[in-house]
């Protein structure tokens, strides 16, 4: 469906999805009658289209926030949303958030999964990637002296989980390196099997790195691992909703994420992807039935917990479809290059982390300066200049993150790069 016939569709499907004001609707319209016809990248710079869709958020711009890879804001009409059924809620909880809003998740999960490409009884909605990843590590049987593989770029709270079970159960954990940026998806792919041996039964990837935004080649490590018959656990916390992808394109098992980054739902909601025929094998965190032991829901069976922010997942990717996954990621790289190429053609003391000109990152982006600690930078950038960033040590580099958003306008850019350039030439002393 062509978004303006899909956008215009939402607009009159009020009891399909009541949250939808009829301003944020108009928003998603109007954006979509100033796009006519055009490419995304025809698109990427058009601040009159891209002014539309910031509209719909309810930003502080009194600061600058160039940390949307923690946690991205949403929409001011997803909130909204959230915000009804959490008073809906309260008004009566026992029955109406467990027998009307608890029941309406199935949509959600019916959504997810569209978008995901997988069926619907293969996606449970969960509170973050965490708790998917944990699901995952703690949820397959290994034995004393398996191996599990990984990066040393992996999310610090994934590899603290894996050096659980080694601790608990001596299961033995491998941490591989990679050369920032790589230099090709098949040197990363190398350097997974090379590390693998016949004890080898996992390895955890992540789609995109949360350090300096690399998109690593899930496709092909899954290709090397199935034949060996090893297990491949996909971290894509970073990754759905901020670049397009499916399911059958990664051709992926398992994949845990995180929706209050990329795809602007509340925050504390994720999803798990688990295949159908893998999910008897595979313990939930928290116990449950055996009748449950082939269904889904058993991974989200964590007790009580608020629907509303569930519940609301569903207008946030209605919101997403409205702008287009294609052109999302060609305003991000757009904003992404913006600053980036900017600093690095001011000075040679700029080094970026992160591949530029291709399809291997998006928003995420890394640079240092040499001569300058990137904490106190990033400290210095807060303080005198009101930017929010990322500063970032890894025992094999270190720098700054920075990640904007759909919301994020280009002279907040063009502040950030001017007060990095002011850094570069006077010092922050």
């Amino acid at each position: 469906m062509e978004r303006r016939t899909f956008v215009a569709a939402l607009a009159g499907a009020a009891v399909t999805l009541p949250a939808f004001r009829a301003k944020a609707m108009q928003q998603l319209a109007r954006a979509n009658a100033i796009a006519g016809d055009r490419s995304p990248l025809a698109l990427a710079d058009d601040e009159l289209f891209w002014a539309q869709i910031q509209r719909a958020f309810d930003a502080d711009r009194t600061m600058i926030n160039l940390n949307n890879g923690g946690i991205s804001p949403t929409p001011s009409h997803v909130l909204e949303q959230m915000i009804r059924d959490l008073k809906f809620t309260n008004e009566l909880p026992v029955e109406h958030m467990w027998r009307i809003l608890e029941p309406r998740m199935e949509s959600t999960r019916r959504d997810l999964a569209r978008d995901f490409g997988c069926d619907p009884e293969e996606m449970a909605v969960v509170r973050n990637a965490s708790e998917a990843l944990e699901t995952l590590i703690f949820g397959i049987d290994l034995a004393r002296g398996d191996e599990v593989l990984l990066t040393n770029q992996n999310y610090p709270r994934m590899i603290t989980s894996w050096q659980q079970r080694v601790a608990r159960e001596g299961i033995v954990l491998k941490q591989i390196s990679f050369k920032v940026p790589p230099p090709s998806d098949e040197y990363v792919v190398e350097q997974f099997r090379r590390a693998i041996t016949p004890r080898t039964k996992v390895i955890e990837v992540t789609h995109i790195t949360n350090l300096t935004g690399q998109i690593l080649p899930v496709r092909q490590i899954q290709d090397m691992a199935r034949p060996l018959g090893i297990e491949v656990f996909v971290d894509g916390a970073h990754a759905f909703n901020h670049f397009p992808f499916t399911r059958d394109q990664l051709d992926c098992d398992f994949y845990g994420t995180s929706l209050h980054k990329w795809t602007h739902a509340p925050i504390g909601t994720g999803f798990l992807y688990v295949r159908k025929a893998k999910i008897p094998q595979l313990w939930s965190l928290m116990g449950s039935t055996d009748t449950n032991r082939a269904n889904i829901r058993k991974y989200e069976e964590i007790g009580t917990h608020p629907q509303a922010n569930f519940n609301a997942i569903s207008a946030a990717l209605a919101f997403n479809r409205g702008i287009g996954a294609d052109r999302k990621i060609a305003r991000l790289r757009y904003l992404r290059d913006r600053w980036a190429k900017r600093l690095l053609a001011s000075s040679d003391r700029v080094k970026v982390l992160t591949p530029l000109d291709n399809d291997r990152a998006g928003a995420i982006c890394m640079f240092g300066v040499d001569g300058i600690d990137p904490g106190k930078l990033g400290g210095w950038l807060l303080s005198n200049h009101r930017i929010v960033t990322t500063p970032i040590g890894h025992p094999e580099f270190n720098g700054i993150r920075i990640t904007p958003s759909v919301y994020t306008s280009v002279d907040e850019i063009d502040t950030f790069a001017d007060a990095v350039k002011k850094a570069i030439a006077k010092g922050i002393a």
